[in-house]
């Protein structure tokens, strides 16, 4: 059993690990369970985001998936027993050795386990190459979204292409083919939508701006708020980063100026803007922001908009009746961005440290042909390249821009110890012979 933490994305790891280590293990897994978080507040449960019946049909060549626990072990307390064990108790990255030898005897004794808090706690390598393989099938064809995802997801990307909407070849692998169908029929589209899209492009570009709060605070960094921005930040880390706020007082960290310096600060809004302008996206260009609590509100995003007067939300694109059924559900809202972004012409991300945007580009690169363009800045060269000049012409800025972007854009084959979820271009994941 599990019971994963986190938000959707970080959920989603959760998953293919699991199901990895049951089948290293030798035993049946329960579909997963996940955490209310008090930073997601989402009571979502995995069928309410993904289709179970595909992913226990899916996967019933690799493990035996059952819908709970056999009515022998439902009585068991787990807790009293020692089968519960949490993310303390399971090292990052642990190697197989590690569940064989300090997993599989609880298992074998009381037959069963259940992974509280589960993420990523299972390593990338040395992994035997079926496992990892199974890594890769979990997460690019058994974890599908249910219906009512796919289809508002369908009317979002059609609104996005506007009257140039078409099926592309991702499409079908996101949405399947009774909901892409969706993206072509225009029928449901109210007065408002067809007004707003008519005009537009055919293409978009989304972006996953990270600059909501969590990501503020946990990073450390100062970004122009002054003193309120300060206390904020400090108040927010003493409730859901406490161990964070602790240290702050016990230990000297770097500056704020050198997290900067370092790269190891979120683009803003307004850094957003002008990377996107130097690669020369133009005033017309559609825009589509993935997320929508970014830290500062609308004043941080008149920024965008100003320069960019096309820039949409799943917000603005979709009614309010056709968003009820996902309010108040963060991670269903978050699935809605996910697709957004993974079936945009170009995707353009802020830090590339973020499971979202690891995910959405790692989709792109295993579904996408070589012809998903994703934006991954270095934010230690763009820091360099904003901070070190306190005058500097467009056209020098635009040079240098372009040169950073250059560097990160070409697909490598994965890197030893790196995520398959990013880096699919590996032959237990891309090779089909």
């Amino acid at each position: 059993m599990v019971t994963a933490n986190g938000g959707i994305n970080q959920q989603r790891v959760a998953v293919c690990n699991i199901v990895v280590v049951a089948r290293l293990l030798n035993a049946a897994l329960v579909i997963p369970k996940f955490m209310l978080s008090d930073v997601w507040t989402d009571a979502s449960q995995f069928g309410d985001i993904y289709q179970e019946e595909h992913f226990m049909e899916y996967l019933s060549p690799d493990i035996r998936i059952v819908k709970e626990l056999p009515k022998e072990l439902q009585s068991l307390d787990l807790e009293e027993i020692g089968s519960v064990l949490t993310d303390i108790e399971v090292m990052k990255e642990a190697k197989p050795d590690f569940y064989m030898t300090h997993i599989l005897p609880i298992l074998l004794k009381n037959r069963v386990i259940h992974f509280v808090g589960f993420g990523n706690r299972l390593a990338f390598d040395p992994l035997p190459f079926e496992l990892q393989r199974l890594r890769c099938r979990c997460n690019f064809h058994a974890l599908n979204f249910v219906p009512r995802i796919q289809e508002t997801a369908a009317l979002l990307v059609r609104r996005l292409r506007g009257s140039g909407s078409y099926v592309a070849p991702l499409d079908l692998h996101l949405l399947g083919p009774k909901s892409s169908s969706l993206i072509l029929d225009k029928k449901s589209d109210s007065p408002v939508q067809e007004e707003a899209t008519s005009s537009s492009s055919s293409k978009y570009l989304a972006l996953h701006l990270r600059f909501e709060i969590d990501m503020v605070a946990h990073s450390l960094c100062y970004f122009g708020g002054g003193e309120t921005e300060q206390k904020e930040l400090d108040s927010y880390r003493q409730k859901h980063f406490p161990s964070l706020s602790t240290l702050t007082k016990k230990k000297k960290f770097r500056s704020a100026d050198v997290l900067r310096t370092e790269g190891l600060c979120p683009l803003t809004p307004e850094e957003a803007v002008l990377m996107l302008a130097a690669l020369g996206f133009n005033r017309e260009t559609r825009v589509f922001v993935a997320g929508a609590n970014i830290y500062g509100g609308s004043k941080r995003l008149a920024v965008l908009t100003s320069l960019y007067p096309n820039l949409v939300t799943k917000e603005k694109l979709l009614t309010e009746s056709e968003l009820q059924p996902f309010k108040n559900f963060s991670s269903q809202l978050a699935a809605l961005d996910f697709i957004a972004c993974a079936a945009a012409d170009a995707f353009a991300m802020t830090d590339s440290g973020s499971q979202l945007s690891s995910l959405v580009s790692g989709y792109r690169i295993y579904y996408g042909g070589g012809k998903m363009p994703t934006i991954r800045p270095n934010k230690r060269r763009l820091s360099d390249i904003l901070l070190k000049n306190s005058t500097i012409e467009w056209n020098v800025f635009e040079r240098r821009v372009r040169k950073a972007i250059r560097q990160t854009k070409h697909v490598f084959a994965r890197p030893n110890g790196r995520s398959v979820y990013r880096y699919p271009r590996c032959k237990e994941c891309m090779c089909h012979a």
